[in-house]
């Protein structure tokens, strides 16, 4: 099987490096492994970092957002043909030791998409943050019929099936919630595994904003309501 590790960037010179040396490049049942970084229009040396790295390296000209990163993930994965994907943060909140838990359940066939779920275990994890999520799982569960308890993690795994169906439309950080817009209307078989996210002052300051839930809401809205 092939798994391709589906990585978004926006200037993250800080920490990507770090990221992609900790990754695991080998896994139970995986025999390719192939690590996928969409710079995002960074304008520091998040691409120079990831050619280094020697990591396949996917540029945008302009910053799109992260849909339009993740979309431009999902479609290379598709073209390439690959049996398993799975987004990871280019922030260094995610824990590599995770990454193997949520793809187990594709390659066992039990799933079709693994959500890493944050708040299974949210020790650690600011209030606010709690807040936030929880509330946006709510919305998400009201517009698409589909109950997640971390509907904005990041570190999620889609299996062959899951990435050709797939239509990511958003270019923003509403791409998480519309996932289980895809999920449910798809009918794609879901499943939740507990991670535990890495913390520090700078993911925090990468991170979704509870101010950006009004905006995420209008885009929902317009997605499940007004898009074809």
């Amino acid at each position: 099987m092939k798994l391709a590790i589906l990585i978004p960037a926006y200037n993250e010179e800080k920490t990507l490096g770090f990221v992609l040396e900790s990754i695991p490049r080998r896994f139970p049942k995986i025999s390719q492994v192939e690590i996928v970084v969409i710079s995002d229009g960074s304008t520091d040396k998040t691409t120079e970092i990831a050619q280094k790295a020697g990591v396949t390296l996917i540029e945008h000209d302009l910053n799109r957002g992260l849909g339009g990163a993740l979309g431009t993930g999902f479609e290379y994965a598709r073209r390439h043909n690959f049996d398993v994907a799975l987004t990871f943060d280019a922030d260094g909140q995610h824990n590599p030791d995770d990454i193997w838990p949520v793809v187990r359940p594709i390659v066992r066939k039990y799933a079709d998409v693994v959500v890493g779920s944050r708040l299974k275990n949210h020790d650690g994890m600011p209030w606010y943050r709690v807040i936030g999520i929880w509330g946006l799982n709510l919305i998400t569960a009201i517009f698409f019929w589909v109950w997640s308890t971390d509907s904005q993690s990041g570190l999620r795994a889609f299996s062959k099936k899951a990435i050709s169906k797939i239509d990511i439309q958003s270019s923003k950080m509403e791409v998480s919630s519309e996932f289980f817009y895809e999920i449910g209307r798809k009918n794609l078989k879901m499943l939740e595994v507990p991670i535990k996210s890495i913390y520090t002052d700078y993911s925090l300051e990468k991170g979704q904003k509870n101010w950006n839930a009004l905006r995420i809401i209008g885009k929902l809205i317009y997605r499940r309501f007004f898009s074809k």
